[in-house]
């Protein structure tokens, strides 16, 4: 059985509230070069989104 490590990212939008798809994507390129994997995304309007990422333990 599986014992795995979560974490809870915020990537927050712009000063205009809104938010580019290219600074989601490094932010969860970077993650995923630590061994973090993407399992939930959300994002409410005008408000930061969020990002629940897990990991293996070893």
């Amino acid at each position: 059985m599986s014992n795995w490590d979560y974490r809870v990212v915020e990537i927050k939008p712009n000063l205009v509230g809104t938010l580019k798809p290219e600074v989601v994507q490094d932010a969860l390129t970077k993650l995923g070069r630590q061994g973090w994997e993407l399992v939930a995304f959300s994002q409410p309007p005008m408000s930061a989104a969020i990002a629940v990422l897990k990991k293996e333990r070893p």
